[in-house]
């Protein structure tokens, strides 16, 4: 019984994680953004069940709570099936990719602290690839939900999106193609092993690969200054 439940209890935290992480990030996005243009960001919405008002952390719960209770609109001329088949899939290659991701420490070599071996959920020899590979799916994404649109417009927007996606995507993979060559490995568990045992960090080691990986994810993302949608 546990052979099949440790790995759904994994894959359950490591979700959990994700979608957390994603709604405090973009809580911490905001209050940078009202920050730069001398404006007060979310700070009304406390912890939920307590009066807490500390930078506005209840506001993602409240954001998923609004979210769930939101109309549902489809418009008439859409293929309903390409329609609500795009937003699936770029939420599900978000996933599946942190199936790669190692999450947990190693051994620093520090007195008094344990170690504890990475949490992997899915330890693939190619797990550079691997992410590369299900990334990818975005891009049909965005294809699929012009397309189901029947607007020739909206085809026309996707089409750009989706080369732009494309174009940095060779950037992308030639940034992080010096950690890979460096480690020996294209495993991330390997990889960062390969920086505990060396006690250096691969940004510091090829600064400008990181510059030009943070370039292209962000480009990769649609974030300010690429959102061309």
């Amino acid at each position: 019984m546990w052979i099949f439940l440790e790995p759904l209890i994994k894959i359950a935290i490591a979700i959990g994680g994700a979608m957390s992480a994603a709604a405090y990030l973009v809580l911490v996005e905001r209050r940078i953004a009202a920050w730069i243009q001398d404006r007060r960001g979310p700070n009304r919405v406390g912890i939920p069940l307590t009066t807490i008002r500390i930078f506005g952390l209840g506001q993602p719960p409240a954001d998923g709570v609004k979210f769930i209770f939101k109309e549902e609109f489809t418009p008439g001329h859409v293929d309903r099936w390409l329609y609500f088949l795009a937003p699936m899939a770029m939420f599900v290659a978000a996933l599946v990719l942190f199936a790669a991701v190692p999450f947990g420490y190693v051994d620093l070599g520090i007195e008094g602290w344990e170690p504890i071996e990475l949490v992997v959920l899915a330890g693939l020899d190619v797990g550079i690839v691997y992410i590369f590979a299900v990334s990818s799916i975005a891009v049909y994404g965005v294809l699929l939900g012009s397309w189901a649109s029947n607007n020739k417009y909206a085809f026309f927007g996707g089409m750009r999106s989706a080369a732009q996606l494309i174009s940095y995507e060779i950037p992308l993979g030639l940034g992080i193609l010096g950690v890979v060559l460096a480690s020996g490995s294209l495993r991330l568990d390997a990889i960062v092993q390969t920086q505990v045992d060396t006690g250096v960090w691969n940004v510091f080691t090829q600064p400008l690969g990181f510059v030009v990986f943070v370039v292209a994810a962000f480009a990769e993302a649609g974030r300010l200054p690429f959102d061309l949608g």
